[in-house]
């Protein structure tokens, strides 16, 4: 039996109407693959609600001036639909497929991949942490965690035959943590783990720096949520 993943493709946003529907953002270029008819999907939400632990059921996806809005089995009221605001939408997927288009790539296939930065390696891809910016690749470095925006402008290339990434991250983002090596009493700093049953993952970045590089990738490059590649395929996210 081929070994299994789960992939984001979405997150509920708003209650639109008074019958239950609900506003989706998109975090697929496949929606018409992933977003039909009785598909069912996890719930990542946080432990206090009362869809914790559960999933739900597609009846139909339409669009509304733009906006796909999602309507679920059992879900018929506005009151039901504000529950599940901010739920993360997950689907199974066999974690030995590839994406159809070519260059392109699961969220999960980056774990394990080597960082790169002017021709050296730097570190390597612990895993993918979805922020509500952005996706955040977390780079282990010289035995520490940096946080590193998953946006074009920083991470232009990914290479899963050669098993790389490419990064230009802005001057800080690892120098830090080189400076701090060398001063016996800097504090020690690391990123925060992703919630593991709450979509609001800690954002807690590596120093000043990072939150300075986060700071101006937030502000060069948000969109939406990504519609590329936070299930998976296509080019880093403009936000994750």
């Amino acid at each position: 039996m081929p070994a299994r993943t789960q992939l984001r493709v979405g997150r509920l946003a708003r209650a639109h109407g008074l019958k239950g529907a609900i506003k989706v953002e998109l975090y697929t270029d496949e929606p018409e693959r992933r977003f039909v008819p009785g598909a069912r999907f996890a719930l990542q939400v946080p432990t206090s609600s009362k869809w914790h632990g559960k999933s739900i059921e597609l009846l139909e996806l339409r669009v509304y001036n733009g906006s796909p809005v999602a309507f679920f089995a059992g879900v018929t009221d506005r009151t039901e639909a504000e529950s599940l605001i901010k739920a993360v939408l997950w689907v199974e997927q066999d974690a030995t497929e590839l994406p159809a288009e070519p260059d392109a790539w699961y969220v999960h296939q980056l774990a394990g991949l080597d960082v790169w930065r002017d021709g050296e390696r730097i570190g390597r891809v612990i895993r993918v942490d979805p922020l509500p910016a952005q996706d955040m690749l977390i780079v282990e470095h010289r035995g520490e965690e940096v946080m590193v925006p998953f946006v074009k402008a920083i991470v232009p290339e990914v290479d899963l035959r050669a098993g790389r990434i490419t990064v230009t991250p802005p001057p800080g983002l690892f120098e830090e943590l080189e400076a701090a090596d060398d001063e016996p009493n800097a504090p020690a700093t690391s990123g925060g783990d992703a919630a593991a049953d709450d979509d609001e993952a800690p954002a807690a970045a590596t120093g000043a720096a990072a939150d300075a590089a986060l700071a101006d990738a937030m502000v060069a490059d948000v969109p939406a949520e990504p519609e590329a590649s936070a299930d998976g395929a296509g080019d880093p996210p403009a936000r994750g």
